[in-house]
């Protein structure tokens, strides 16, 4: 005689593949095959000066868009401060961009609220930064080749110190 099969079960059938999948380790990005050129906004260190991503070209740049107010990224801070840490200078820099409509500073204090100390704070208005780089959610990741190209974007936080992340990232040198 068959048996019925009630739908909770047919769905937890469906659904474990994708729910055993998600505790595995995984590099953040799908690199892309074709880099793409970026178009860059108006960026504003804490010196005052204007910069734009062609500034950042030989390096290998990891751009975070983030936000104070956003509590996913207030929680990845701390692991790009250590990823910056470990792998920042010449070949590679972590370009934390600030979004937050009350400038740099809001950001700055957020920076000594929490103890982050090798990486440094750029800011840029929201919608230039949404119109130049077509981000939809915070934050935001975009790994960046040394010719300014986009090869690599996440959506979401991450663990950016993470093996997974390093290797990708170190591989992208």
């Amino acid at each position: 005689m068959p048996t019925l099969i009630g739908r909770r079960a047919v769905l937890g059938a469906l659904a474990a593949p994708f729910l055993a999948g998600s505790a595995e380790a995984r590099p953040p990005f799908r690199l892309r095959e074709d880099p793409q050129p970026l178009l860059s906004p108006p960026i504003l260190d804490e010196a005052g000066t204007t910069r734009k991503l062609d500034d950042f070209a030989g390096r290998v740049i990891l751009l975070n868009i983030w936000a104070t107010w956003c509590p996913p990224c207030r929680e990845e801070m701390p692991t790009l401060d250590r990823l910056q840490s470990r792998l920042g200078g010449a070949d590679f820099a972590v370009l934390p961009l600030c979004i937050d409509d009350a400038g740099i500073g809001r950001g700055r204090r957020f920076y000594d609220e929490i103890g982050l100390v090798d990486l440094p704070l750029y800011w840029a208005e929201q919608l230039r930064v949404q119109l130049a780089l077509a981000f939809i959610g915070l934050p935001t990741t975009l790994l960046i080749d040394r010719q300014s190209r986009e090869i690599g974007r996440l959506q979401g936080p991450f663990a950016w110190d993470s093996e997974d992340a390093v290797a990708q990232i170190v591989g992208s040198f």
